[in-house]
């Protein structure tokens, strides 16, 4: 009762308009007068909101955001992106791949994925419209590769889940990079299949022979430096050298060696950056402080273990109620933004998985490639609709959501392998933990 009394409080709040965060704050405030006490639930309250962010691991979520800040404002990303051009010859959608490269490449120094889907978007799609591509090989690939952000280290959302299901954050960093990895391999394999049975969506064209003099420079100019910044935010983790939080500081402080390496570092770039970075992070924090609040009423409430009773208390297999998960994430992702879909499964999620026995770094992976599904999920994923702001004109939304379902296909058949193969998401965490 006490569960189905929150959530249908937070259904009305949300419905009536009322943003996330503030609707989870109006229901932690309520909780604690009705629940801990009135006055002293209040100051309860309060010190548990200060104590939720005043965590050292929390120092990573400003300066993973800052680096991205950095490399779009900086305007490092167009340089590698035609580094990476000269690579591709005249491979069968070579702009669809050039998409899905860039996408994972920048996803190794940002985890923003509505910037990617931005800056890929205004970069590629005018060039594919002239080269005769079809919507379907010009939006998809950049709405697939731009979820990536989310996936592959540094990502903020990683940082937010282990906060708000108290998983370790250096342990899911380094978890989600292999499925990262192997989302990009799909999106690359249907391309060029895709492509070789039907030429007419990707027509050929000539491209200018490049020397491998010129290749190399570019690469050693503009790709190189990307291994780096990898090294100093993944290599490091795991090395074991570094925290999280030393990690992103050493990657932002890479990432800042760069622009100024490229005579990008001006004052104007460090100025909007910050300001950016702080926008950002305050959002992210308040979420946080909701998050935790809301745990531990749930926890208080006796909620969170009646929900664990439950589904102990099923006669399935434990599997199948991870898979149930899944597709409420999935069904959520359609609706609902992800912050939002964080905040309200979490704090009942992950005391189930532990309950039945499961790796909580590999239901963490699985999660975060559902958020990733989740922001280009028709009908409201959020970077359908900064696609279609950067889009060529005549571009409708039925275009675009058409472009995107094969490329959700490649993200479930990824979800697929991992449930079915943790040690996709563990190996890495494994030799981590060994190191």
């Amino acid at each position: 009762m006490p569960l189905l009394l929150l959530f249908a409080s937070l259904v009305i709040l949300m419905a009536g308009g009322l943003p996330v965060a503030i609707a989870f704050l109006v229901i932690n405030i309520l909780g604690a007068i009705f629940l801990w006490g009135g006055e002293a639930g209040l100051k309860q309250l309060l010190f548990s909101m200060s104590g939720s962010v005043s965590q050292f691991s929390f120092v990573a979520v400003p300066l993973f955001v800052l680096m991205g800040e950095v490399m779009f404002r900086a305007e490092i990303a167009p340089n590698m992106l035609d580094a990476l051009d000269k690579w591709l010859g005249r491979l069968p959608g070579r702009l669809s791949l050039l998409a899905v490269g860039g996408g994972t490449l920048f996803a190794t120094l940002t985890g923003a994925s509505m910037a990617s889907v931005a800056m890929l978007g205004s970069a590629l799609t005018p060039e594919m419209e002239k080269r005769g591509y079809k919507k379907s090989m010009s939006l998809g690939p950049i709405l697939g590769s731009s979820g990536l952000a989310i996936m592959i280290p540094p990502s903020s959302l990683a940082v937010l889940l282990g906060a708000i299901g108290e998983i370790s954050v250096g342990r899911i960093l380094i978890a989600i990079i292999i499925p990262g990895l192997i989302m990009a391999s799909l999106y690359a394999v249907y391309i060029i299949v895709r492509c070789l049975l039907q030429p007419s969506i990707a027509p050929a064209y000539h491209v200018s022979s490049i020397s491998w003099p010129d290749k190399v420079v570019s690469t050693a100019k503009y790709i190189l430096p990307t291994g780096f910044i990898i090294f100093l935010v993944i290599g490091v983790m795991l090395l074991g050298i570094a925290t999280p939080s030393e990690a992103a500081a050493t990657g932002a402080a890479g990432m800042f060696i760069l622009a100024a390496a490229y005579q990008r570092l001006k004052w104007d770039v460090v100025k909007k950056s910050i300001a950016g970075t702080v926008e950002i992070t305050v959002m992210l924090f308040i979420i946080i402080t909701g998050a935790d609040a809301f745990s531990q009423i749930l926890a208080f409430t006796g909620a969170t273990r009646g929900m664990a009773r439950f589904a102990l208390s099923l006669a399935v297999e434990p599997i199948f109620i991870v898979l149930i998960m899944q597709v409420v994430l999935i069904f959520m992702g359609m609706f609902l933004e992800v912050a939002s879909i964080m905040l309200i499964t979490l704090p009942l999620f992950v005391p189930i998985i532990l309950a039945l026995g499961f790796d909580p770094v590999w239901f963490a992976a699985m999660y975060l490639l559902n958020m990733e599904m989740s922001v280009t999920s028709p009908p409201f994923g959020l970077n359908l609709f900064v696609m279609k702001g950067v889009a060529p004109p005549g571009t409708t939304m039925g275009d675009i959501y058409r472009a995107a379902l094969p490329f959700l296909i490649c993200d479930f058949v990824a979800l697929v392998l991992i449930m079915a193969f943790p040690s996709l998401a563990l190996w890495l965490p494994g030799l981590m933990r060994r190191a």
